[in-house]
């Protein structure tokens, strides 16, 4: 056995070169790290300040200025019993008896003329609407508050001409003039003026434009991916499909305006406006999402679940819709998300298609004609009042809170649904 010595095992060696070398990695880690953190902290930072300045200015769109006048109904000749002042032609009835009239006098009484001259012009249909809801009302005095003008309530908010601001300081020290919280923006329409405008019209067909987006793209969209993903041949046809669904969803939505302005309105002239045109051509934006996101979701399941199913005897169609489809649902429920949120906020193709009318009344379906959020809100952003303003960070916020509340439910049916393996 030979007895000569085993080479020594040659160590590895941290030379100054490798040492400096390693140090730079740790510290471009920690730049990359303070990066991401800085990124975060920047990104929350100016939500933050989007969230703070919008509740700023939409505090004051959910209120507005009102001048208290006391009417006498017993004396003011007034007449009506519970079946006609409830019935849908009553403020007609009010209006022929003089009800604005009324009040104007029991305003000039109350207010002096020259704040009876800044009642909004329409506040007696807000009488009408309190004597529709409580006939009772016609047997005593009630006090209303109604709307002030535009210029008394922008004196009153310290802006307008210095005779506006010294009226409506006088009248708000007599306790007449004050801001009240406006429960009727949720519940009015579109207005020429920004103390009568409300959201309730723009709000109900948001709701309605939404619905048919919803029923019209995802079902299509979901069987497309199923069809793309599980049954289509693979050739160049499909090849051309994928591409052409894959530019489809980065092309700019006004293209789609145009589209549904060439195809839904030539096919449907009398429907300008409708919540039906609307849905239609924002569920042609929606379902390349939708189909994306959906084959994307078919491909995240094990074929494990697909070889299980098929060893223990189901049939391919089985597979698909007993096993694969469930639990690829919550990732297509994502996509839906995705592509239901950029619709909500959608301008310009509804533009295209005609849903930036005034419309003075909620919609009563869905071919009647309407607007949407976005639309009211960039119509109420190019009026010159003041007033409108606030309205508009009103609105925005409505906007904010209808998409989580959409957001919201969707996430709900999305962990419902979601099964782990």
């Amino acid at each position: 056995m030979s007895n000569a010595a085993t080479p020594e095992k040659l160590r590895p060696t941290r030379t100054p070169a490798f040492e400096k070398r390693l140090a730079q990695r740790y510290r471009a880690e920690r730049n990359f790290k303070l990066m991401g953190q800085g990124a975060i902290v920047f990104s929350v930072a100016v939500l933050i300040f989007l969230l703070g300045n919008m509740l700023i200015n939409g505090i004051g769109g959910f209120q507005r200025a009102e001048l208290a006048v006391p009417i006498n109904f017993p004396e003011s000749g007034i007449t009506g019993d519970e079946v006609s002042l409830t019935a849908p032609s009553a403020i007609q009835v009010l209006e022929l008896q003089g009800l604005s009239d009324v009040v104007s006098f029991y305003a000039e009484e109350a207010l002096g003329e020259a704040g009876a001259a800044q009642v909004s012009r329409d506040g007696w249909r807000d009488v009408a609407a309190a004597l529709q809801s409580d006939p009772s009302l016609l047997y005593r005095t009630q006090t209303f508050h109604l709307p002030a003008s535009s210029d008394l309530a922008a004196g009153l908010a310290g802006e307008g001409s210095p005779e506006m601001q010294a009226l409506a300081a006088e009248l708000a020290s007599e306790g007449k003039l004050a801001e009240n919280w406006d429960i009727g923006f949720m519940t009015r329409s579109d207005a020429t003026s920004p103390q009568q405008v409300g959201i309730w019209g723009a709000l109900k067909g948001s709701i309605l434009t939404m619905l048919v987006t919803l029923v019209l793209a995802f079902p299509i969209g979901m069987f497309s991916a199923l069809y793309l993903e599980e049954y289509a041949p693979k050739n160049r046809w499909t090849d051309l499909i994928e591409v052409s669904i894959n530019n489809l969803a980065a092309v700019p939505s006004i293209i789609f305006g145009l589209l549904g302005l060439a195809v839904f309105l030539a096919i449907f002239p009398n429907f300008r406006s409708a919540p039906l045109i609307g849905g239609l051509t924002l569920a042609l934006m929606t379902m390349p999402v939708i189909v994306i996101s959906g084959r994307n979701a078919i491909k995240a399941v094990p074929p494990s679940i697909r070889d299980g199913a098929l060893a223990i005897g189901a049939s391919p169609v089985q597979v698909v819709f007993h096993h694969v489809l469930p639990l690829a649902l919550p990732g297509m429920l994502t996509g839906t998300i995705i592509g239901m949120a950029r619709a909500l906020g959608e301008t310009a193709p509804l533009l295209m298609i005609g849903m930036r009318a005034f419309v003075a009344t909620p919609p009563e379906g869905f071919t009647s004609p309407a607007t949407v959020l976005p639309v009211q809100i960039f119509l109420w952003s190019d009026e010159i009042d003041r007033g409108f303003v606030e309205r508009t960070s009103a609105a925005i916020i409505v906007l904010l809170l209808f998409l989580l509340l959409m957001n919201g439910l969707a996430i709900y049916l999305r962990n419902k649904f979601e099964k782990s393996w």
